[in-house]
């Protein structure tokens, strides 16, 4: 298949680049904005904790539903129009959750707003990789990857500070003079190639497109409320859980079948597509679970708060941008194979160095191996997105594109979803564990009990109730260690995946093809 640029773009691709990757930022970063300001969200419309939950999963499940749609309203409307319309419609519905009274209401209009925002990130890239030659895609799918990787780094950061200093309502509202921006820039600077002008579309399918959506949004449900309700101990859990599984499976057999396809499976048949996608299923599950599992760490074992915690991940954010345009260099240089086979590498030792903290761990140490969590990111994505687009026609990118999307929302949330519940099982482990030592006979425990008493029977308390308070005293370290330990475990679990994932990559195909037009090029 060609994927050559179907027309010169008139205005450099590069700022076309940034001005597209604005809007898509904006949808990006509304992932995890609003994770840290949901108990603030839940006090000031009258909610439960569990309640506000629905605000994060209410807009992930309406976003995956939209991503397969994505490229048929592309074709629809004209790659640029879509665009533009999912940039007014993603503004519009972040007022109105700026606005809402309610949680009913805030959950309504975050639905609407992750069915508009969910055709931004597609669009962002087919429009990327159709205004770049494909011996300069590494560059641009580099400057792709400072939005899809940073704005997951940035979200908590910006939420926690928002919430703490002004009001949650301007997690929503910032996006509006963004939003308005970005809509004047792409309807001066964005021009639609041939391939992806308004076309003439067959009726969509309805039935193919009901199955996807019933069986993403109940597998989106099952991981988002799976360790809540004790997963399958729970009734409600078992009947989603078949619901996505069926759902889905009958979908594939179905889209299969279809002469236009709601999703283009059939470009799974393409090695250097299908594979990549693998790979940046793999992004989304390390990057929004390691995303998810330190600030956890910092507020639950350390004491920060919620703008302190975020602190923690946004200084990665700049390492990121920083290697982003250094890959996007060597993707010509470089087998796109061995990139991210040593990505994987290098973002496994970030996760295991990870588990080496100790209780009195300070922020610069977090920092630092925060840092070496995500330096490896830009190998992962770059070269895997390169590659799944360097055989793509200009007449799938649309397709292609969303795609990719879904691969790296789904890997983020069963990442999400896999994590926490090693997390939950591996305290319970690591307590059992620690527990076996609370007797007399190990010299430990019987040294630091007399310890903990003597000093307080110094303060004046018997030495009964002193004993009491001692092993009290004992026993929440033990918690707190025990929890520590559990981060330990499932980091370390997220290194093994990556580790195993390393070998595989070698197993790619090689971007030979891309390698000659660079050589081409250079002539």
């Amino acid at each position: 298949m060609n994927s050559a640029v179907s027309t010169p773009p008139k205005v450099n691709p590069f700022l076309v680049s940034i001005v597209v990757s604005l809007a898509a930022f904006m949808e990006v970063l509304d992932t995890t904005i609003a994770n840290v300001a949901l108990s603030h969200i839940a006090g000031s419309l009258g909610a439960s904790a569990e309640e506000s939950t629905w605000v994060l999963t209410s807009y992930l499940v309406s976003n995956g539903i939209i991503l397969p749609l994505s490229g048929w309203l592309s074709a629809l409307m004209g790659r640029k129009n879509f665009f533009i319309f999912c940039i007014l419609g993603f503004t519009l519905t972040s007022f109105l959750c700026g606005i809402a009274t309610s949680l009913p209401m805030l959950i309504l209009f975050r639905l609407l707003q992750g069915l508009a925002g969910g055709g931004l990130q597609p669009s962002q890239q087919a429009i990327i990789k159709d205004s770049f030659p494909p011996e300069k895609l590494g560059m641009a799918f580099a400057i792709t990857g400072i939005t899809t990787v940073l704005a997951p780094i940035l979200g908590p950061t910006l939420g926690g500070y928002i919430t703490d200093n002004f009001s949650w309502r301007w997690i929503f509202f910032m996006n509006v003079p963004i939003g308005l921006l970005a809509v004047f820039l792409v309807k001066i600077m964005v021009q639609d190639p041939p391939s992806a002008q308004k076309q003439k579309v067959g009726s969509i399918d309805y039935i193919g497109l009901s199955l996807i959506a019933l069986g993403l949004g109940a597998l989106q449900i099952v991981l988002d409320k799976g360790q809540q309700e004790d997963w399958f101990d729970s009734s409600f859990i078992v009947i989603f859980a078949c619901i996505a599984v069926v759902g889905l499976t009958l979908a594939i057999f179905w889209i299969l079948q279809q002469k236009n396809p709601v999703v283009e499976l059939k470009l799974f048949k393409i090695p250097s597509f299908s594979l990549p996608c693998l790979m940046i299923f793999f992004v989304g599950f390390a990057l929004y679970a390691s995303a998810m599992l330190l600030p956890m760490l910092v507020q639950t074992n350390f004491g920060y708060d919620a703008t302190l915690s975020g602190l923690v991940l946004s200084p990665s954010g700049i390492a990121t941008i920083i290697m982003m345009p250094v890959v996007g260099r060597l993707v010509n240089i470089v087998q796109s194979k061995y990139l991210i086979s040593f990505g994987m590498l290098l973002t496994a030792f970030g996760m295991w160095a990870t588990g080496l903290l100790t209780p009195q761990t300070d922020y610069t140490t977090f920092v630092l191996v925060r840092i070496l969590q995500t330096v490896g990111l830009p190998f992962l994505f770059v070269p895997a997105s390169t590659l799944a687009f360097s055989k793509i026609s200009p007449e799938s990118s649309s397709n292609a594109s969303a795609i990719v999307s879904l691969m790296r929302n789904l890997g983020g949330s069963i990442g999400i979803s896999l994590v926490t519940n090693k997390l939950i099982h591996s305290q319970q482990i690591e307590q059992s564990y620690l527990v076996q030592h609370l007797t007399m006979a190990d010299p430990g425990y019987h040294s630091a009990l007399s310890t903990y008493t003597q000093m307080i029977s110094g303060l004046g308390i018997p030495s009964a109730q002193a004993s009491t308070a001692a092993m009290g005293h004992i026993y929440q370290e033990l918690l707190h260690q025990a929890s520590i330990l559990a981060y330990r475990d499932a980091y370390n679990f997220v290194a093994i995946i990556l580790v195993v994932l390393a070998v595989v990559a070698l197993f790619m195909p090689d971007n030979a093809s891309q390698k000659k037009s660079a050589s081409a090029a250079s002539h």
